[in-house]
């Protein structure tokens, strides 16, 4: 998971774009935009036109090649914050990775440059230097960096199976760069060119020189555009995550990380042999393994292939399947993932009643008790892929469901017969938690009981708002009676709902649904969001689209936040997915100038604050807690919409996530020290 700033106002969804924008895939790179007009609104010219609003032909724009990229770069990376400055480096990275599935590149070096910039050298084929017809002349390598959608993934037979998710690739960091350098080795010559601002050439692509020792392969180094990003100072772990999973997805490929900026991260080398296989002992590494071995199996057919490695931990967790597609992430799974879970429980089920260990009149054991404790792995590879879903992670293509579920049928069985030690306390752990299941569906049904018997369903401790239109309501979830007091005087009751919770809530890592259901804190919370738990939450019938968690700014505070976003990641991850979860940011001191009072967020903070005025003589009054705010006080610093400053939370890795949440939430104590001390440095990712 991730922290992403909002924006400062209560209306902080994206806002909509101006105008009309034709579809990112228009001919020659062309965006056909309406052209803003931002002064003399509702003014009438003498030709009787209004200034702001007409719509005519000289209103049309046609941004040529990579103008388009500039004026909408949301559009191809995502955002110009933090996510899509780091997607810059995964375009660049992605390409040799793409070498690497070819069975072309085995080893990908990055660089963080001191001047913030990127370096990233494979040594796969190199683009092609040869002249492309119908294209002035120029080399397919610069056309490469220069003309949307050109590229060996088209169908051209430059590569199988490819990754990426638009096809723009290399040509939208060169828009965005402030400079772009390219080197090429390629039959026994080194080519290079280069760019400036915006992918403007200023070096044609020329030879100049042997490539040493004969080799093979393509250098890029490219400067972050700062007219562009918020910011183009790169975050070390944020990359290094990213290439660790790149790693685990092609066994045998070494990736090495090199950070040369001033405190710059330590050098980290990838390289998994096990691909996979070692993908599922990390993520479980922090969690006790209900038997050593790893299961794996692999399958091809025509055009696709897929291979699969499975472990069972002593976990109640249900959600430990992450899939991927052509090496992406597909967070919302899709046909790939409903192949292997109808088929896993049809196979387990089957084995059961063969061996004995489920009744032939017994109920079958349903999908969800299976994959308790289940971390899987889910790798497929295919032409053309199909990307769906409100986050392009989902994965359509139909046929890959058929192999999938022919695969598990065939190999899994094989599997569970050749291990039956390890099958049967697969079995014997699924019917515990079907026990359990059932228990906790009595917890639900008293639950729903109490609720229609109480009236409204809601616990009387939330203070609601007003507004029945989810978008636009919030519910804070705060820390302690006595803050929830504050926030309830503070807030905006029209769109502001308030629940206060009472000290530190259930570790749902360590607990099954059943357990969870007898917690107050956790049915409070169930009940106020509206939409379920767990297998059968319905992100439609939330009632607020921002869950904000209002903790105070001190240690005890933030193990209360981590626990809060560690069962919204277990049990309600699609509020996560859908960007609905924020966290608030309170002050940690106060300090006078002149008369005002300013509010500073954290020792960070502070220390900015001292630079800017080294002469400051007031003291800092530390703030001990949201509970000795009064409502004013916690409205300026916290809630106002106007002034406030919220982090978004973003579900980048799922698997990654799996990961963290075991390792801070679960019983291996060293794991969780190492991974603060290795994370102590940037505190702002610490509650992950």
């Amino acid at each position: 998971m991730r922290h992403r700033r909002s924006g400062s106002r209560s209306d902080d969804r994206l806002p909509s774009a101006t105008g009309f924008l034709a579809d990112p895939l228009c001919p020659k790179g062309r965006v056909v935009t309406q052209q803003d007009s931002s002064e003399g609104a509702g003014q009438v010219s003498s030709e009787g036109a209004e200034q702001n609003g007409s719509y005519g032909a000289e209103q049309i724009q046609v941004l040529e090649g990579l103008e388009a990229v500039r004026k909408r770069p949301g559009m191809y990376i995502g955002s110009t914050g933090p996510a899509g400055l780091h997607h810059m480096v995964y375009e660049v990275v992605d390409n040799s990775v793409d070498e690497a599935m070819a069975g072309y590149c085995t080893r990908i070096d990055v660089r963080l440059l001191p001047d913030d910039g990127c370096e990233v050298v494979d040594n796969g084929r190199g683009i092609p230097v040869g002249k492309m017809s119908g294209q002035d002349g120029l080399s397919a390598a610069e056309v490469v960096l220069t003309v949307l959608h050109a590229g060996g993934k088209f169908g051209g037979g430059g590569y199988k199976v490819s990754g990426g998710l638009h096809g723009v690739g290399i040509s939208v960091v060169n828009a965005l760069s402030s400079k772009v350098e390219v080197e090429i080795d390629l039959e026994g010559k080194r080519h290079a060119m280069s760019f400036a601002e915006g992918g403007r050439p200023v070096r044609p692509l020329e030879v100049i020189g042997e490539a040493p020792g004969g080799r093979t392969g393509t250098t890029v180094r490219f400067w972050p555009d700062g007219a562009i990003f918020d910011e183009t100072h790169f975050r070390a772990q944020t990359l290094i995550e990213r290439f660790q999973m790149m790693a685990f997805l092609n066994a045998g490929l070494e990736i090495t990380f090199r950070d040369e900026r001033p405190d710059g991260h330590e050098a980290v080398d990838f390289k998994y042999d096990g691909g996979i296989r070692d993908f599922v002992r990390h993520v479980n590494a922090s969690k006790e393994a209900l038997f050593s071995d790893v299961g794996y199996f692999h399958q091809a057919e025509d055009t696709m292939e897929v291979e699969i490695a499975f472990q069972w931990n002593t976990g109640y967790n249900s959600d430990g399947i992450h899939s991927f597609a052509n090496g992406i992430t597909t967070i919302e799974g899709g046909m790939h993932e409903e192949g292997f879970k109808k088929s896993l429980t049809n196979t387990v089920n089957r084995y059961a009643k063969d061996k004995g260990l489920l009744k032939a009149a017994d109920n079958n054991l349903q999908g969800e008790d299976i994959r308790e404790g289940m971390t899987a792995i889910i790798s497929v590879k295919l032409q053309d892929p199909q990307f769906e879903g409100q986050t392009k992670g989902k994965l359509g293509n139909v046929p890959m469901r058929s192999l999938v579920e022919k695969a598990t049928n065939e190999r899994l069985a094989d599997w569970l017969e050749e291990h039956p030690s390890e099958a049967k306390r697969i079995v014997q752990k699924s019917l515990q938690a079907a026990r359990a299941r059932e228990a906790a569906r009595s917890a639900r049904e008293a639950t729903r009981r109490k609720s229609a018997l109480d009236g409204a369903g809601l616990p009387g401790k939330l203070a609601d708002c007003s507004s029945n239109e989810p978008r636009e309501c919030e519910v804070y979830i705060v820390e302690g009676n006595s803050a929830g007091g504050s926030a309830k005087d503070a807030r905006d009751p029209v769109t502001m709902a308030i629940l206060p919770i009472r000290g530190k809530i259930l570790n749902v890592e360590r607990a099954r649904v059943d357990k969870m259901l007898k917690n107050n804190e956790v049915t409070t919370l169930i009940q106020a969001i509206g939409a379920g738990l767990g297998d059968e939450f319905d992100v439609e019938k939330v009632r607020y689209h921002k869950v904000v968690i209002l903790c105070d700014a001190d240690v005890d505070g933030s193990h209360i936040r981590t626990l809060l976003l560690t069962f919204l990641f277990r049990q309600m991850r699609p509020l996560i997915e859908h960007g609905y979860v924020y966290i608030a940011q309170p002050p940690l001191y106060s300090t006078k100038v002149g008369k005002d009072t300013i509010y500073l967020k954290d020792d960070a903070a502070k220390t900015l604050f001292l630079g800017d005025r080294p002469n400051h003589k007031e003291e800092f009054a530390r703030l001990k807690g949201l509970g000795e705010m009064d409502a004013d006080e916690l409205w300026a610093t916290t809630m106002d919409p106007a002034r406030r400053t919220l982090l978004q939370v973003s579900l980048e890795d799922a698997a990654q996530a799996d990961a963290v949440c075991s390792i801070l939430m679960g019983e291996d104590v060293e794991s969780r020290k190492q991974f603060i001390q290795t994370n102590a440095r940037d505190v702002r990712f610490l509650d992950i």
